[in-house]
């Protein structure tokens, strides 16, 4: 992808949808790392379903320790990964009320240490729980980065740090979401549905997919 043909490939993403948002439910800044760190390796779907049943009982660090360990597997066992997913995250809500007064940290570091967040589960915090104009790297992006030229990376951190580099400043915040969900539900990885493109003008994926 040229470099003077991003801001208008970003300019139409904007266009189609002016305020993207996470697919994942939540209620507060707590509900969406806890979400986050349900969602590795598991659908948002799958994951909201859990959390429906999940958060009105115990949707805050100290409610998620009350219920113990086995009452939060019993709720998310449905995830893939559920057992150890569960241990991350009453290490994690351990953290938070030891350290933080229940409250999520806003800086990586601090995000990094809680047990289970990685850098992209950081991103992912950092820019919907915050607004800062970070990169949360999944497999949608690494592919969608890729596939158009955008950002051509080998692993997800090169891809991440040549998107900070490439996507416009007035762009920024909202860039990863617009990606993962063009990589979700149009970009796709065995057929993208090229014909149903907006911005396939300024993609550099030549075998485009026809309209079947």
């Amino acid at each position: 992808m040229k470099k003077a043909d991003i801001p208008l490939f970003f300019a139409e993403l904007q266009a189609a949808n002016p305020h993207p948002v996470t697919e994942l439910e939540y209620g507060s800044d707590f509900q969406l790392l806890a979400a986050v760190l349900l969602s590795a390796q598991a659908t948002d779907v799958g994951v909201n379903k859990a959390t429906r049943k999940l958060f009105p009982v115990a949707g805050t660090p100290q409610a998620i320790l009350d219920l113990g360990q086995e009452g939060l597997e019993e709720h998310i066992k449905t995830i893939g990964l559920y057992r150890s997913k569960a241990k991350n995250l009453m290490a994690t809500c351990q953290m938070l009320v030891e350290h933080y007064g229940g409250e999520i940290p806003r800086t990586r570091p601090e995000l990094e240490e809680l047990p289970g967040v990685g850098r992209k589960t950081a991103n992912v915090v950092l820019n919907v729980a915050f607004g800062e104009p970070t990169m949360a790297v999944d497999t949608h992006i690494f592919r969608v980065s890729n596939r158009t030229g955008l950002a051509p990376g080998k692993n997800p951190l090169e891809v991440e740090l040549k998107l900070l580099k490439r996507v416009p400043a007035e762009y920024a915040v909202h860039a990863h979401h617009w990606l993962i969900l063009l990589g979700r539900y149009i970009c796709q990885a065995r057929k993208p549905r090229c014909w149903e493109c907006r911005v396939s003008t300024w993609c550099d994926f030549k075998p485009k997919t026809p309209a079947p």
